[in-house]
């Protein structure tokens, strides 16, 4: 159970609303009971943060594989962290390793749940929108759901990469919902893959017209792991 998430939801969610300014548009585009796959630009580690603050159901994310595998105290604490907020561990890298994340996913989806990615795979290192990778479009397209893309901006300047905490200072964060989006049928004549990154650049095509940023249009650069990670 992921008991840190209700408790962010229960106490945390109105603070952080009152230290930014959060605006949160198009979130009647969440489905209210049914499954879908939310995915959204990735520019902090607290993005996750304004996420639940701003989607009124609980979210299953999916996180990268070093938060569960560090070591010493800090490991322990953010695998208990992770845990808490009933993350899935995930394979940036994909391949076999990544089809673990799919797999774990397909249960929560079937059970009328959300799911929320983001597809760039990791924090834009300089504040523009990166070529997506396919696990969402894969997923959605397995699983039947629709996706719902994601714009956020602002909270780089919350929580820059390299800081450990937020800067405790008033500014707009801002959290555009779009349209949800049908994944194509799987088609039995051509190339799963095909189709996967037909679908993958339509979503991130949307999310890049939500947060209005601009597109490098090459999949970023990777971050170096560390023993004991402190930020996605």
């Amino acid at each position: 159970m992921a008991f840190l998430y209700d408790t962010f939801r229960l106490l945390g969610s109105r603070p952080l609303r009152a230290l930014w300014d959060l605006d949160i548009q198009g979130a009647h585009h969440i489905p209210r009971h049914s499954a879908a796959i939310v995915a959204a630009n990735h520019l902090s580690v607290c993005d996750e943060y304004f996420l639940m603050s701003a989607v009124p159901r609980r979210m299953t994310f999916w996180a990268k594989e070093e938060y569960f595998d560090g070591t010493g105290a800090r490991g322990a604490g953010m695998r208990l962290l992770m845990r808490g907020l009933g993350a899935i561990p995930v394979q940036r890298a994909g391949g076999r390793e990544a089809l673990a994340a799919l797999a774990a996913a397909l249960p929560v989806l079937e059970g009328g749940g959300l799911v929320c990615i983001y597809p760039e795979g990791t924090r834009s290192p300089d504040g523009r929108l990166y070529r997506g990778r396919t696990g969402a479009a894969h997923l959605a397209i397995a699983a039947r759901v629709p996706v719902v893309p994601v714009g956020i901006t602002g909270t780089d300047r919350v929580q820059p990469i390299g800081r450990r905490l937020p800067a405790w200072r008033r500014g707009e964060v801002t959290i555009r919902f779009g349209a949800p989006l049908t994944p194509p049928a799987p088609d039995a004549a051509g190339s799963p893959l095909r189709t996967a990154l037909g679908f993958t650049a339509a979503v991130m095509e949307s999310v890049r017209e939500l947060s209005g940023l601009p597109y490098a249009g090459t999949f970023a650069p990777p971050r170096p792991r560390t023993a004991v990670p402190a930020a996605s």
